[in-house]
């Protein structure tokens, strides 16, 4: 009798709708190939939920994701809905929450370079090739978690955002990154900004703390300005960098760019019972609606999703093997357009990754 795993579906904004239906579909032929049931419930999300019950993470939507054994997200936000104050727009009243109601407190963002893809970069081919680092960013705390308040001045108003870390938050990431480093290069760069902040050095004494647990594993500290530097100049030195909520936020998104496209970066969240996949680039709403999106990040989530909640390491290569094989081909959706490749849209890249499964 075929496993049965229960996925929350929740597409969202913008080009949600058009990238998470083509990771379902390659999850559809995993299941078939391999002999496992996959069970697919939708629920809304951000703008679209409060488009239809006025609140952009539903009770029913968190409950459904709480009794699931993975949640898929597709993006949320998006210009529509600036107009509400910033608590209620989509980024913070439904990712915020729904990472808090999950207990998800490490965001994990692999970053290799595709040897089809060298081209597409803004770097030089020899900066880039061969890249493979992964990120683990503490989700739950620092700014954007801290208290918030504005008060008025005589000369206008002054807004504070706290920064707060505790022993037991930074523990638990670190050592996931130690854990993870145990099974790849044996490396944790640790990023914070020591010079300066307090936290940060709570965040640095811990980590070195927690290092003697793991002496088989290297460990640097590095300030967040130098690393952002060194993610430029030479990325190879990086194997698994762990770091703080803000910092990770930003260094993630720049790393992006190391692979051509953000659109070819997956991530996930785990820290609870249920763990959520999701691309890392936003709902790009000035493309939803054209077929212009790229769904190689969706489709590499899902297999993230194989591996991480599934722990079916052979299905997670299966679609790992046919995205290397459909871009090696050529194929390319238009953020990876390269003179002499051939243009497609997001379902066809689909079809093609679906096709390739063996």
């Amino acid at each position: 009798m075929s496993k049965l795993y229960k996925i929350a579906v929740l597409p969202g904004d913008g080009i949600g709708k058009e990238i998470v239906p083509e990771a379902i579909k390659v999850l559809k032929r995993i299941g078939e190939l391999y002999d496992l049931e996959f069970a697919f419930e939708e629920a809304p999300i951000g703008g679209a939920a409060i488009d239809s019950v006025g609140k952009a993470l539903p009770e029913s939507t968190l409950a459904l994701c709480q009794k699931s054994d993975a949640v898929l997200l597709g993006a949320v936000g998006g210009p529509k809905w600036d107009f509400l104050p910033a608590p209620e727009r989509p980024e913070a009243a439904a990712l915020l929450p729904l990472r808090k109601g999950l207990g998800l407190f490490a965001n994990l963002r692999p970053v290799s370079v595709f040897p089809a893809l060298v081209g597409a970069s803004t770097l030089k081919p020899d900066v880039i090739t061969g890249v493979d680092l992964i990120v683990f960013r503490e989700l739950t705390g620092g700014l954007y978690f801290g208290e918030k308040s504005r008060r008025p001045l005589d000369s206008g108003e002054e807004a504070i955002d706290t920064l707060v870390y505790t022993t037991p938050e930074i523990e638990r990431i670190a050592r996931l990154a130690f854990e993870a480093a145990r099974k790849r290069r044996k490396k944790v760069t640790s990023v914070d900004k020591a010079n300066v902040l307090e936290s940060s050095r709570l965040w640095r004494e811990t980590v070195t703390r927690l290092a003697t647990e793991y002496p088989d594993v290297e460990l640097e500290h590095m300030y967040v300005d130098n690393c952002a530097m060194q993610l430029i100049r030479y990325p190879k030195q990086f194997d698994v960098i762990v770091t703080e909520n803000m910092f990770g936020d930003i260094l993630t998104d720049e790393a992006a760019m190391l692979t051509g496209s953000i659109g070819m970066l997956a991530s996930a969240s785990l820290g609870g019972q249920v763990a959520l996949y999701e691309p890392s680039h936003g709902s790009a709403p000035d493309i939803a609606g054209q077929k212009k999106a790229n769904p190689l990040a969706t489709i590499l989530s899902a297999a993230m999703m194989l591996r991480y909640s599934f722990n079916r390491e052979a299905e997670a290569q299966a679609i790992e093997k046919a995205v290397v094989a459909v871009l090696d081909e050529g194929y390319r959706t238009p953020d990876l357009m390269e003179q002499g490749m051939k243009a497609v849209n997001t379902e066809e890249m689909g079809n093609l990754v679906t096709q390739k499964l063996r």
